[in-house]
């Protein structure tokens, strides 16, 4: 069992980082921060074998707090462990800025001196990372990350205010610095000294195209459309948006009323085509009809059906019987003309995948009875 303390536990790296080290079996984890006692902190530094040191503050209310916490609580920190003979692996979140000439940089400056001087001085081993911008869930809105604040604004109806949208932006995710700081501190060779991490991967937009990608987000749902999730920037800056919508998760499609039953799109995407359900109600039949291009699957949640074929060309029949509890998956080739009746006494819900998105001016549909 090995301890670990992460200083800074409440921010929002510190949130993140304690969620993937408590899912870890083989640790004990003391998380401290500015409310947490002289005893936890001590108790953290005496035990410690890895420290993750987070605590800093990067908009406060006085310039001197940059020094007073990102230099002070560093300062006291290295001073305890000198007090006590311990040198534990420190791994710290620096930032980009360290490298400009304004208050906050020449902190974190400051505090990556600090370490360095102790990793020198007394066989300390660190990894120092100076971090670009973050984002991710329960990053703060309107405080210091765009990202936050317009995914924030947008998932509550709030319109985006862009006023330089050719300025440059790199971006880092939450996860993937969690992800690298736990590699370091407990699959990677300890360093000799204090080393500077470079972190991948980084994504680079501006302003204006960030603006623009989020407000899709908001609109993709009126439509039911849903990204692409190929890219890995969009998967995470959408993660990032839905971490923002609070209570208002749900939705509702349109639905399709008749004598048959139900049915509903559900989700589109040009990459992927586009997921649909219905229900129907006992002895009614769906379908008779094929395509030329457009391939389908059907999946019988709940119920029991036949689905019926018979080759256009050749005239070849067959039919595949399928039930809510099997979870079966039929493949419907273009070229078969294909229905699907409800066999069972209740109504049978299905979940249907076509290729691509219905487009009533192009249906590749095609009555014919099987």
């Amino acid at each position: 069992m090995k301890t670990v303390l992460v200083t800074g536990a409440e921010g929002f790296v510190g949130k993140n980082l304690m969620l993937a080290l408590n899912r870890r079996n083989n640790l004990r984890v003391i998380g401290v921060d500015v409310a947490s006692t002289d005893a936890e902190w001590n108790r953290g530094l005496d035990e410690a074998e890895v420290i993750f040191h987070l605590a800093g503050v990067n908009r406060p209310q006085e310039t001197n707090e940059f020094a007073l916490v990102n230099e002070g609580v560093t300062e006291r920190i290295l001073a305890r462990l000198v007090l006590r003979g311990r040198h534990p692996l420190i791994i710290f979140s620096s930032s980009i800025q360290a490298m400009n000439d304004n208050p906050y940089g020449r902190s974190k400056r400051g505090a990556e001196e600090q370490i360095e001087a102790f990793c020198s001085e007394h066989e300390g081993s660190a990894w120092i990372y100076r971090l670009k911008n973050l984002f991710g869930k329960w990053c703060r809105p309107n405080y210091n990350s765009v990202v936050a604040t317009f995914c924030h604004q947008m998932a509550h109806g709030t319109p985006l205010t862009v006023h330089d949208p050719d300025k440059g932006l790199e971006l880092v995710y939450i996860d993937d610095v969690v992800s690298e700081m736990i590699a370091d501190a407990f699959e990677r060779e300890v360093p000799r000294g204090a080393v500077y991490r470079d972190l991948e991967p980084v994504y680079r937009t501006t302003v204006g195209r960030l603006a623009a990608r989020i407000r899709a987000f908001h609109d993709l749902r009126s439509g039911l459309l849903v990204p692409d999730m190929s890219d890995s920037f969009t998967r995470r800056l959408y993660a990032t948006y839905l971490s923002h919508l609070g209570s208002e998760v749900a939705y509702r499609p349109e639905i399709q009323s008749d004598a048959r039953g139900k049915l509903a799109e559900l989700f589109k995407s040009p990459a992927f085509g586009q997921i649909f359900i219905s229900r129907t109600r006992p002895g009614v039949v769906r379908g008779n009809h094929y395509h030329d291009t457009k391939a389908e699957k059907f999946c019988v949640v709940q119920g029991e059906g036949v689905i019926r074929f018979r080759h256009i060309a050749d005239g070849g029949t067959f039919e595949v019987r399928v039930k809510g509890e099997d979870f079966s998956i039929v493949d419907i080739p273009p070229g078969y003309t294909h229905s699907i009746e409800n066999i069972s006494d209740g109504d049978m819900v299905v979940l249907f995948w076509a290729n691509e998105i219905f487009d009533p001016k192009s249906t590749d549909t095609y009555p014919a009875e099987v």
